[in-house]
């Protein structure tokens, strides 16, 4: 036998006895089959996706109780049945073909026909399918051509002679894996970062890799290293981002259908993926999101400020919440015009760097300062030392202020604006600023500690005496001597003096803190902020109001405090926080499966139906949203917050108001345009939070439409396309009918006329029926689209009501 005729019949015996993890010319996988890797992670099969019966050729973890999805060949090019084939052609590629035998997907390499007779491909221990020749070169593998997930030992890679990158792209939705609106890559950029981009335009970015961590992401473990990522760079613009040795069993990277970017590992212990980090993370992360020269913090209300020396360039825009303006400075620069004092620079610590960032090679920290101190097209710089010298000239864009991390950035400032922030380089001046300062200080807290002593005695005795300004001020709130006054003193000693470390959150109203009593009971304490855009008003009313509320889906009112100038609400403590903080987390949300969800939209419609119905008195909330909606120890479901809430008559139906309150995105038209409200606008509102549980997505969530949520499921729903708006955490529970079911009520509670709507025992009715027979078709719903992002509360008057960004689009019905 001849050398290469032995070498061929080897190969062969070869693949005979690997066909379990393998295919060859003459071994190949119908519908049905499968191929596993030998260690048994990893399988390839043919597949169909939730809510649809396309079949398409994927790989995926062979042992998880879940399908994990993390390649797939067909992506763009599904089968309609079960009759396809996956092979070897007679040409040595990689196919997959329909029972007609047409050409659905190919891996498109050209062989050599000796190699076409003894090639086959092997499904590795890593992931990885391989296309071999007969003398075991690789010639093709999947790894190169990544869907929507990175493996280890897979690469992201940017050619900056070419200009070209390898990517990752999103499935299009969680029935559809072909190409979506985000893909993930690291270029172009002259510092290794990557970016997530939807279509054409930068939707995140990491900020640049300093050779552990990525300056851009604030997470708790910050070096990537020691979690199997590594970016490699040739100094030349070249970059590769790899994963290897990962402490983790089984981890990989994957860009979801939403655009969300998600380093993740198994843990078995719990059974599920758990995020080692993801981005963005936060209303922050999102690229731009403050405009040019704003910075954003997810801990500021509002998030966007613009940076120092900056102002807004439209402020009436900017106040309403629409910060894509950007900013603009409010003393321009003097750089270069001689008998002017010179511009200089404003440190702002923990900032993440601007986008478009210029790299200096080989400088050190005062070396780069020096640098650019007198060039004026220099901006901003900054020093890191595992990056070295940056600098920005044309803008800055995509800042973010960090509690941690990040870097220092130097801002360049006119000398007059550098004053305000005492950044002055004369230091003898500033010797004297400090010694002043000092000396007037201490003699305004002398004269503070005389005050003090002088006026201790006559202050506490009015203490003592309990003066109730507020009581006295407001003489309706007599009526509420059956609910308990709680003292200043004993709700500050059970927040341990209000400290931030106690803060649940913070609202219209003010911050809300967790607090002990003395006997041990838990309570939440929400506490009139001396800032807050509501004020004693919606205080006396929520305490009329609740006060004569008992109902188990409605927040329980325990006392409050009116004494001296506090104004605090206590109620009972729910230890799950709010819907919200669950429904739009990543991390949390897997927690409310779709029985949950369910138990939680009834339970809110019992409540609706107490307030409107039965309660002795006709409660119309106006700010029903999941934020409002508390959650107790088993995740019942409390509707809380009744600051924006209005009592009817008997016999009132409808009321007017000149002062619209509430929050844009579950405002029903009549009302954010006419000031109208009624029961249907509380169903309207649940219909938009019905909407919110079923998809997962925020109300001011929006589509490559410009449509709003409201717009988007309508026009899914048109297309008869319900299914895919399922949140794709409870979409393999098998509960679609009864999901649909829901989508359809949620389209009739948002109808855009008031009188179209069902009231809410209808509501309740419609949910229990066992199927939508009977249903009315619903007509458009009211405001499909946004002209932009309106989350914020508003409290304005009506004259201005109507331009508060908001329009309404119709969209023909089916």
């Amino acid at each position: 036998m001849s050398s290469l005729r032995k070498i061929l019949f080897l190969s062969y015996l070869n693949i005979i006895c690997n066909a379990s993890d393998s295919i060859t010319t003459t071994y190949f996988l119908k519908d049905a089959e499968a191929i596993v890797s030998s260690n048994g992670t990893f399988k390839l099969a043919f597949f169909s996706p939730p809510n649809t019966t396309n079949r398409y050729v994927g790989i995926y973890y062979n042992k998880l109780p879940m399908m994990k999805v993390v390649w797939v060949a067909n992506r763009n090019s599904p089968l309609n049945d079960p009759s396809g084939s996956f092979q070897i052609s007679k040409d040595g590629n990689l196919q997959v073909l329909s029972g007609q035998k047409h050409i659905l997907w190919s891996s498109n390499v050209t062989l050599s026909q000796l190699a076409t007779n003894m090639s086959k491909a092997q499904l590795l221990d890593s992931g990885n399918l391989v296309l071999f020749s007969y003398d075991n070169n690789i010639i093709w593998q999947s790894f190169d051509h990544p869907t929507n997930t990175l493996l280890p030992h897979m690469s992201l890679a940017y050619n900056k002679a070419t200009g070209k990158d390898s990517i990752i792209q999103a499935w299009k939705n969680p029935s559809d894996p072909s190409q979506g609106r985000f893909f993930t890559a690291l270029g172009p950029s002259v510092l290794p970062e990557f970016f997530i981009s939807d279509k054409d335009r930068r939707y995140y970015r990491s900020g640049p890799w300093n050779g552990n961590t990525f300056l851009g992401i604030e997470i708790a473990v910050p070096d990537f290293q020691s979690h199997g990522i590594i970016i490699q760079t040739d100094g030349k613009g070249n970059t590769s981002l790899e994963f290897y040795n990962p402490p983790f069993h089984l981890t990989n990277y994957e860009l979801s259908y939403q655009g969300t970017a998600r380093h993740q590992y198994w843990d078995d212990a719990k059974g599920e993926w758990n995020a080692i980090w993801e981005a963005p993370d936060n209303e922050c992360g999102f690229y731009g999101k403050c405009g040019e020269y704003g910075s954003c913090n997810t801990l500021s209300s509002p998030i966007c400020k613009c940076l120092k020396g900056f102002e807004p360039n439209v402020r009436q825009e900017w106040e309403s919440g629409n910060w894509s303006n950007g900013c603009t400075r409010a003393k321009q620069l003097l750089c270069g015009i001689q008998g002017t004092k010179e511009d200089g620079f404003l440190s702002l610590p923990m900032m993440k760097p601007p986008a478009d960032t210029n790299w200096l090679q080989g400088l050190d920290q005062d070396a780069c300062r020096r640098q650019w101190l007198s060039n004026c097209s220099c901006l901003a710089y900054a020093f890191d030392i595992g990056v070295g010298c940056m600098t920005w000239t044309e803008k800055l864009i995509d800042t973010q202020q960090f509690s941690s991390s990040g870097i220092t950035l130097y801002l360049r400032l006119s000398h007059s604006e550098l004053g305000k922030y005492f950044l002055l380089r004369d230091s003898a001046l500033w010797l004297k600023i400090i010694v002043t300062v000092t000396t007037v200080s201490g003699a305004a807290t002398l004269v503070a500690i005389l005050y003090f002593l002088c006026r201790r005695k006559a202050r506490q005795a009015k203490r003592n005496n309990t003066s109730l300004d507020i009581l006295e001020e407001n003489p309706s709130l007599d009526k509420f001597e059956e609910l308990p006054l709680f003292k200043f003193e004993k709700l500050s000693a059970a927040t341990n003096n209000f400290q931030e470390s106690n803060k649940l959150g913070q609202g219209g109203f003010g911050p809300v803190y967790k607090g002990t009593l003395e006997d041990g009971q838990e309570v939440a304490i929400k506490r009139l902020s001396g800032t807050s855009r509501q004020g004693v008003e919606e205080f006396m009313n929520e305490v009329l109001v609740i006060s004569k509320l008992q109902h188990r889906n409605l927040i329980k009112l325990l006392g409050c405090c009116v004494e001296r100038l506090e104004r605090m609400l206590i109620y009972d403590y729910m230890p799950n926080k709010s819907l919200d903080a669950f429904l739009f987390d990543p991390q949390k949300k897997g927690i409310l499966d779709w029985k949950k969800r369910y138990s939680i939209i009834e339970g809110i419609c019992r409540g609706l139906l107490y307030l409107h119905r039965d309660s002795r008195l006709k409660i119309i909330h106006r700010d029903l949203k999941a934020a409002n909606i508390l959650l107790d120890e088993n995740l019942n479901p409390k509707i809380s917050d009744f600051g924006m809430a209005r009592i009817f008559g008997g016999s009132q139906i409808e009321a007017n108001t000149t002062r619209v309150v509430g929050t844009y995105g579950y405002m029903p038209p009549e009302y954010a345009i006419d000031g109208r409200f009624s029961e249907k606008s509380d169903v309207f509102s649940f219909g938009v939070l019905l909407l919110e549980i079923i998809t997962g997505k925020k109300t001011r969530w929006i589509d490559e439409s410009s449509l709003s949520l409201l717009g988007y499921v309508w026009k899914q729903w048109n297309e008869d396309n319900d299914i895919s708006l399922i949140d794709p955490v409870i979409a393999y529970q098998g509960f679609e009918a009864k999901i649909s079911k829901c989508i359809h009520v949620g389209l009739l509670c948002v109808q855009e006329y008031a009188q179209d709507r069902p009231d809410i025992s209808d509501v309740i009715t419609k949910l229990s029926a066992s199927n939508t027979a009977g249903f009315q078709k619903p007509k458009p719903p009211g405001f499909t689209r946004f002209m932009h992002d309106t989350s914020s509360t508003s409290t304005q008057s009506h004259k201005t009501s109507s331009k508060n960004g908001l329009s309404i689009t119709n969209i023909s019905g089916r």
